[in-house]
């Protein structure tokens, strides 16, 4: 090993902050060196997408086929990370940059930003507004949560068309320092675990509380015994611009239909009905057969004085919610109970764990 590789710290007085210190920047080097990998696959990939579709009479027509087909063979080789979307991004990172590996400033780029990064910049269709985000992003060392806020609030043509400048770029450190503070981002990208062939970690966004109530929801819908077949936990649904994680996903053998389940912690909100609506949608279009019944999504809040269950369906299919759903779902008081049962037994377990220590 040269001695440019090693890593390099300032000692201090206290060994946990230098261990915390060489671990940080040893995974951050671990995870750069994987999304630089990403990088380069995703353009190569796009290259020979790029290629081929060339070939096809009708082009756009020729092109969803192939990457259609690219995503099923892909996907039964290599797991997930290949959906029909994501190749299409792999198509258009490489049109959009074709050069970028041939370039000192390409490379920069590649060494300074994230494969997250160009997902975002992917969005920016003028070329000129997206070379300044990319730019500014390498030189400002932008989180991905500071670019998309960024792209998405069109800053660069508010600054363009400002007399002071000064405010709304103070304005934007503002309203992003809790997305620049996050040094651990570099490890919740869920394309890198997908990349390498793990499963994404989601206990950054599940207390110890979260995790139990699902846990034991999960049991308790399948004694239920009303035709749920359990699908998954904590699936991963990528929109264009943001991550998401179902708690819980269903299939109800019965019914014939997706039941989606998210829990909330805290007060229910009206973005929290309208992401639930979201995932009943994108199931209804990606998951549902023609003869599977609409999906229905379940919200749960554990806040500190009120547990409640709220179902959210597709507008136009509340009748059919009414008339047939209710009698294979569990009831709202059934659902609010198991949530105040596994709350007390999470806080009474804490006590006694609490108690044992201090003697």
């Amino acid at each position: 090993m040269k001695n440019g590789d090693l890593i390099t710290y300032t000692k201090t007085d206290d060994i946990f902050t230098d261990a915390k210190l060489i671990v940080t920047i040893a995974r951050k080097r671990a995870y750069k060196a994987a999304d630089t990998s990403l990088i380069m696959q995703n353009w190569l990939l796009g290259k020979r997408l790029a290629e081929e579709v060339l070939e096809g009479e009708d082009r756009a027509k020729y092109g969803a086929g192939v990457i259609k087909n690219l995503s099923k063979q892909l996907t039964q080789e290599f797991g997930k990370g290949f959906t029909p979307n994501n190749l299409y991004y792999c198509k258009q990172f490489y049109e959009i940059f074709p050069e970028i590996f041939h370039t000192v400033c390409g490379k920069s780029m590649i060494e300074r930003l994230s494969w997250s990064h160009f997902r975002v910049l992917l969005q920016v269709s003028d070329s000129v507004a997206r070379n300044w985000y990319m730019n500014e992003c390498a030189n400002e060392s932008w989180a991905v949560k500071t670019l998309q806020r960024n792209v998405s609030t069109q800053y660069y043509y508010r600054l363009l068309a400002s007399d002071n400048k000064s405010i709304v770029k103070n304005e934007m450190q503002e309203k992003t320092a809790t997305f620049q503070n996050d040094t651990l981002e570099f490890i919740k990208n869920p394309m890198i675990a997908e990349f390498l062939g793990l499963t994404p970690n989601s206990d950054f966004s599940e207390t110890e509380l979260e995790s139990a109530i699902i846990t034991n929801l999960q049991k308790f819908l399948m004694e239920l015994g009303k035709g749920y077949a359990f699908v998954a936990r904590q699936q991963h649904i990528h929109t264009e611009k943001k991550d998401y994680y179902i708690d819980l996903v269903f299939y109800n053998y019965i019914l014939k239909c997706f039941v989606l389940i998210d829990l909330k912690i805290g007060t229910v909100t009206h973005q929290d009905v309208g992401q639930m609506d979201m995932y009943v949608r994108m199931y209804d279009e990606l998951k549902k057969s023609s003869d599977d019944n609409p999906t229905i999504g379940i919200i749960l809040c554990s806040d500190t004085d009120e547990d409640i269950a709220r179902f959210s369906m597709l507008k136009g299919n509340e009748q059919l919610f009414t008339t047939k759903y209710k009698t294979y779902l569990p009831s709202e008081e059934e659902l609010c109970a198991e949530i105040k049962k596994q709350k007390e037994l999470f806080y009474l377990q804490h006590s006694s764990l609490n108690e044992s220590e201090e003697m």
